[in-house]
């Protein structure tokens, strides 16, 4: 029986983590893009698994990262088409503008290797603050119809129902004022909120 509940503590725990790793993420990606980027203190809440895209309509870009080492799990992060589409013109030189059109398998593997480069500063900071080294694979990018839940239900090696949802407002110069969702299979969060609380004891 899957009965996950977070405490307090363990909710504020996940926060300062992801506060502190994407914070080193943001830095990352202007590097990348050649802009500033911005990513706020992210909030946190558990959520059931139907809930995961009520924040995205059409379709949205899936990044599914594994961790092989140091933690075992995995976690997903949630992209707007269009913020995918600014980033990857940017990568490539482009102003930001050039947006038009269907996603392709450039943007698909553009997103794939901003996301590789910001989890692996990410995986970095995590080692730091739980004191074991971490490290990911290599992201595997999807386009997900926001109707198709089944594929989404795939993304996932677990059953779990019950995940944590990290909201972060991501702004990009004046080209991108988005929500970027980072998710966690609760089991996993609470694995390690718990390396992180006993750390130093």
């Amino acid at each position: 029986m899957e009965d996950i509940i977070l405490t307090g503590d363990q909710v504020d725990a996940i926060g300062e983590i992801a506060n502190i790793s994407m914070g080193n993420s943001a830095t990352t990606l202007s590097l990348m893009v050649n802009r500033k980027v911005d990513i706020t203190t992210p909030s946190v809440k558990v959520i059931k698994r139907s809930e995961a895209l009520d924040d995205y309509e059409k379709t949205c870009i899936f990044v599914q990262i594994h961790y092989v080492k140091g933690l075992e799990g995995n976690n997903v992060l949630i992209l707007k088409e269009h913020d995918v589409k600014v980033m990857t013109d940017l990568m490539m030189g482009g102003d930001g503008h050039n947006t038009s059109g269907e996603i392709t398998e450039l943007h698909l593997s553009a997103a794939s290797e901003a996301m590789n480069q910001m989890m692996g500063t990410s995986a970095t900071s995590l080692s730091s603050m739980l004191g074991i080294p971490t490290d990911i694979s290599t992201p595997v990018v999807n386009q997900i119809d926001v109707e198709s839940i089944k594929v989404f239900e795939k993304m996932f090696d677990t059953t779990y129902d019950k995940f944590v949802k990290i909201a972060f407002r991501m702004t990009i110069g004046d080209l991108i004022d988005s929500i970027m969702v980072q998710l966690y299979p609760a089991q996993f969060a609470r694995n390690m909120c718990q390396i992180f609380l006993n750390k130093g004891k």
